[in-house]
């Protein structure tokens, strides 16, 4: 037995040690490519933000921030866009890892007896369902019909949630198989609100950001994140509204910054500092499948497999202005934020590619 363990240690050791070491690129690399971003109208601006294993941060800015705006720099506000969704499955992960609630809680649990949640089979969907995007509710509610396209979740009731839930038939019992839904985590992050007698953004900064010390990042704007806002900008490079989603706000609402979401990249990478970042690290865990072969989810953080021994973490964002992308190795300790103003082209590219460089960047 004692040779058995002492086998088991040398293998796990010499694992560690011939693991790739590596690093993020240089800052004069990063550099270069938000300069080619920009050049080729593929974004307005750039502000991508880097995780060193050594705990360090880093932060490479380029671009512009719109018409009388702050240059783009470590403290610019964008729209985050669905990384929000992280944000909602850590709350999840620490309230259940705190004991007040289970993930396998049915969401009808917290929800007025007016409403009706859909089942299948007699199984309920549970909160757990909702952050794995299993729960068997479509990607948004049919009864979303935005009074203005540029804005299209500002007008979305509590009580057209009500309805359309207490009105839907699931086609296949919750859990089933995958299906990304806006609505699902938007409901999400209002029964978490709800369980705890608070709103969302109230939940998250009693929870996370204060905690945290996030404190530029918020859903509704401080002064200071209004004059330090980078304005969205369309595909055509037209700077274009922001975006309220005051029912939904758990799948999309918050705004943040490169500094401070490298500080919460950074806390979800250390379970040993204590219990929110335990909790953090715990939604970081592969879950259930996702897209074959080498998907899966956690509590709202999608997981990449590269190649037969790289995992990276990561979700993305996007609204009228922004594509957003915030990813992990968690084996390497690295993260990377990666914030643009601009509406057209994707961010995700360039987070995977600093991440593991064996994933090109998109030409």
């Amino acid at each position: 037995m004692v040779a058995m363990r002492l086998f088991s240690a040398f293998t796990l050791l010499l694992t560690l040690l011939v693991q790739p070491a590596r690093t993020l690129p240089s800052d004069a690399e990063v550099l270069a490519i938000a300069k080619d971003r920009v050049a080729s109208n593929r974004a307005a601006g750039i502000v991508i933000g880097l995780l060193d294993a050594d705990g360090k941060t880093r932060v490479v800015a380029f671009g512009d921030a719109g018409p009388g705006q702050h240059t783009l720099d470590a403290d610019s506000v964008f729209e985050i866009g669905s990384i929000s969704k992280v944000f909602t499955g850590s709350a999840l992960a620490f309230l259940v890892q705190t004991g007040k609630l289970r993930l396998d809680d049915p969401v009808q649990r917290f929800l007025p007896p007016r409403v009706r949640m859909p089942t299948k089979n007699g199984k309920a969907i549970t909160l757990g369902n909702l952050s794995e995007q299993n729960s068997g509710l479509p990607r948004l509610p049919t009864n979303l019909q935005p009074k203005n396209p540029a804005n299209p979740y500002a007008d979305y009731s509590v009580d057209q949630l009500y309805a359309f839930l207490s009105n839907y038939e699931l086609t296949r019992e919750p859990g089933a198989s995958f299906e990304y839904s806006n609505l699902g985590v938007g409901l999400l992050g209002h029964a978490l609100a709800l369980s705890q007698q608070t709103t969302y953004e109230e939940l998250q900064r009693a929870l996370i950001w204060r905690p945290l010390g996030m404190t530029h990042t918020a859903i509704t704007l401080s002064p200071w994140m209004k004059d330090h806002l980078a304005l969205g900008h369309g595909p055509f490079g037209d700077v274009v509204p922001n975006w309220d989603l005051p029912t939904l706000a758990g799948a999309g609402a918050i705004r943040s910054t490169a500094s401070d979401m490298l500080t919460f990249l950074a806390a979800s990478l250390h379970p040993e500092r204590g219990a929110l970042q335990k909790a953090m690290a715990f939604a970081q865990e592969s879950r259930a499948p996702t897209t074959p072969p080498n998907g899966s989810i956690g509590l709202n953080w999608m997981i990449r497999k590269v190649g037969t021994a790289d995992t990276i973490v990561w979700h993305n964002g996007g609204t009228a202005g922004y594509r957003t992308f915030a990813g992990v190795d968690p084996a390497r300790k690295l993260g990377v934020v990666v914030l643009t103003n601009s509406g057209g082209t994707g961010s995700d590219d360039i987070g995977f590619h600093l991440l593991n460089p064996a994933l090109p960047l998109a030409r």
